[in-house]
């Protein structure tokens, strides 16, 4: 008997792998194609958690979508079948409306300009004999700085003293022969014109020395001139000459320049429509702070007040130009130094604010959505806008103190929308829990098929 086995009757190893992974590929195919169609079928039915009330019902619609996938269909958890009745509910934050009082202020680009600049001039020529400042020294008015040669005037002084004494002797000298004359005209032993001539030649005499009082006052001024006193008080600058340099009143630049730094004004412009309220704060002598920040706004240099306005509108800018002074007692301000100026105008009292992400504008104007506590409900109302400061603003009409209303998804609501706060507890509990075990039992039940489908 012929033992020889047919080779195309026992099929080779390589025959059967190729066999195996083939059926395998088939299942993982069907399997794969099974677990698409669950979760597409998952995500189109599923229901938001604030449909159902809650992280509880949540957890139902996911037990019944594994439910579905594991049986090829079946009814869903309590969760997604509720998930259906309304429409979700917002989740917003809100804010309440306060009763504060609101300034107003003006806001402007200042430049600090000093309350009075001088130029230290001699006012007599002469050669400079000593310099009795330093550079940058803070003097008072009436200060002597510097000392001019004074033997010129002194020399003017007595010169003029002179001339005064001569004829205040001559003068003394005829008002004696007008004495006599007097008497002799009395004892009809002289004429009448002699006696008015020399009426004449005293009165003349008087003059003369009138003249020469005042020639001798204006030597001895021109003689205080030599030491050149500080017109007023400030800082001194760099001085311009030296010890030895013949000075006069004609020079331009002076010995050195005096600049005030306290009190010490900040120039700014006012827009041409507020200045008739400011104006009308003006006329009421109302004292209007004012406060000098520096180029960041984040330090105050110094306090002060409303000192002056312009009268006139700067045609190619449209403001008008004012002036607030600052007492300066620091230094802290400088001559030309640009700062920003806070000038507060008036002050709003008992305004209600909100904050500024509340306040909504829309085809009607501006609104705000204003909940309702109870019922978790919010209504659009139209308000006015007001005066508006640092992330608060005003409103006008339409809104009352206390009242709460919708600073975050706002954009997501309308009239009448459901809402719900960070701080309230989930409802719908127990049904969350019932859809999570029969989802767990579901998605227990999705396994044990599978291992039952790869033993077949």
């Amino acid at each position: 008997m012929d033992s020889t086995v047919s080779p195309n009757k026992t099929p080779s190893p390589d025959t059967r792998a190729r066999k195996r992974s083939k059926v395998i590929g088939g299942i993982i195919a069907v399997l794969a194609m099974a677990a698409l169609a669950a979760l597409a079928w998952y995500l189109t039915h599923r229901t938001p958690p604030q449909a159902a009330g809650g992280p509880g019902a949540a957890a139902g619609a996911r037990g019944g979508a594994g439910a579905a996938a594991g049986s090829g269909g079946g009814a869903r958890g309590p969760g997604g079948g509720g998930g259906r009745r309304g429409a979700p509910a917002t989740t917003v934050g809100v804010a309440t409306a306060e009763q504060v009082d609101i300034p107003v202020t003006l806001e402007a680009l200042g430049t600090v300009t000093p309350a009075a600049v001088a130029t230290v001039r001699p006012q007599v020529s002469g050669v400079l004999q000593k310099i009795n400042f330093t550079e940058g020294q803070v003097v008072r008015a009436g200060q002597v700085l510097a000392t001019i040669d004074p033997r010129q005037s002194e020399i003017a002084l007595l010169q003029a003293t002179g001339q005064r004494q001569r004829d205040e002797a001559q003068l003394e000298n005829a008002r004696l022969l007008l004495s006599r004359y007097r008497t002799l005209l009395e004892q009809d032993s002289i004429a009448r014109q002699e006696v008015d001539t020399q009426a004449a030649l005293v009165k003349q005499l008087q003059a003369t020395v009138k003249t020469d009082t005042a020639a001798e006052n204006l030597a001895r001024l021109n003689l205080s001139y030599a030491q050149v006193k500080a017109p007023i008080s400030g800082r001194v600058g760099l001085r311009t000459v030296d010890i030895g340099n013949l000075v006069s009143s004609g020079d331009a630049n002076g010995i050195a320049v005096i600049t005030q730094f306290s009190p010490i004004d900040v120039e700014f412009a006012v827009p041409q429509d507020q200045v008739p309220e400011l104006q009308g704060r003006i006329a009421q002598n109302a004292r209007l702070p004012a406060i000098a920040l520096d180029r960041t706004r984040s330090a105050t240099l110094a306090t002060g007040r409303f000192a002056a306005l312009d009268n006139q509108v700067d045609t190619q800018t449209g403001t008008v130009r004012a002036k607030a002074r600052f007492e300066n007692t620091d230094n802290k301000l400088f001559p030309s130094q640009f700062v920003n100026l806070r000038l507060q105008v008036r002050t709003i009292e008992g305004a209600v604010v909100v904050p500024v992400n509340a306040l909504r504008h829309g085809a009607n104007g501006d609104f705000v959505y204003v909940l309702n506590p109870q019922e978790k409900t919010v209504a659009l109302r139209n308000v006015t806008r007001g005066q508006a400061t640092g992330d608060k603003v005003q409103v006008a009409t339409g809104l009352k103190a206390g009242e709460q209303v919708i600073t975050e998804g706002a954009d997501r609501l309308k009239d009448g929308a459901k809402v719900t706060l960070p701080g309230d507890r989930p409802q719908g509990g127990a049904g969350g829990r019932q859809g999570g075990r029969a989802g767990e039992g579901a998605q227990g039940e999705r396994p044990r098929r599978q291992r039952e489908g790869a033993a077949q």
